[in-house]
């Protein structure tokens, strides 16, 4: 009975060209049936089903393990074993990243096409981090109001690029600099408010803020041994409150000492 192997692609006329090569044998000749003819989804992107095919392949066509010389030993090197385990895993998630970088502009590239004309991306790895950079087009109409847009495209991309990877990768997109200048601008009103706070002794509230912009103030004000902040609310968009910290009154205890 001929051995049986499966193959995945974006349309079957691809699955069965990825089959014909491995095994070298000519497509019109390749032995198959069709699990799944695959569906696009969303845009082509969200919930897009790759094809599946079942080829059955003569034995004469498939690979053979390679022979070991008489006498060979497999290496005892541990420390050996651990490098080139280390070195292969690092080009596996290089390899993995940029084949996340490819899903990734893909995707984008088709919303952002879908809202604007004459946009382009521009694309770059940081760590475990894939940054997308959107320049021209109708740059308001693609962050939307408060940047709600953007935060759209940001989800679907990142859940796109993660549906297909083996280990998890975030994924940051900006318009022409509308997240650094959103940023610069939240933790010069964070430092504002908690002067302000300081110096009258009241809360103040900053209002309607997603995670990511919160992490922003939290961290702006973190260092500031007389402030404190709290998330309150519930949902995606929250309010996010400074207080001032209250000091610990000694009056008590000095008394108590001088008796």
């Amino acid at each position: 009975m001929a051995p049986i192997v499966e193959f995945e692609d974006k349309t079957v006329e691809r699955a069965v060209k990825a089959a014909s090569e491995q095994f070298n044998i000519p497509a019109r000749k390749l032995k198959h049936d069709v699990i799944s003819y695959g569906s696009t989804g969303i845009f082509g992107l969200v919930g897009a089903k790759k094809a599946k095919i079942r080829v059955s392949v003569p034995e004469t066509n498939m690979p053979q393990a390679p022979e070991k010389n008489v006498g060979e030993t497999a290496p005892e090197n541990n420390e050996a074993a651990a490098l080139v385990e280390e070195a292969f895993g690092t080009q596996r998630d290089d390899e993995n990243l940029a084949e996340s970088e490819k899903v990734g502009r893909e995707a984008l590239q088709t919303l952002v096409d879908s809202i604007t004309t004459d946009a382009t991306l521009e694309s770059e790895q940081k760590a475990e981090k894939i940054c997308f950079n959107i320049a021209a087009g109708k740059t308001a109409i693609l962050i939307g109001k408060r940047g709600q847009t953007l935060e759209a495209m940001q989800y679907l991309v990142e859940k796109i690029v993660n549906k297909q990877s083996e280990k998890r990768v975030r994924v940051e997109i900006d318009v022409e600099g509308y997240i650094e200048k959103k940023k610069e601008q939240l933790i010069n009103l964070a430092i504002k408010l908690g002067e302000k706070v300081k110096q009258t002794k009241k809360p103040a509230t900053v209002g309607q803020l997603n995670a990511y912009d919160r992490r922003i103030v939290h961290l702006a004000l973190k260092a500031d041994n007389e402030l404190r902040t709290h998330s309150i609310g519930e949902g995606y968009y929250r309010k996010l409150k400074i207080f001032p910290k209250q000091r610990r009154r000694r009056g008590k205890s000095n008394k108590t000492d001088s008796k």
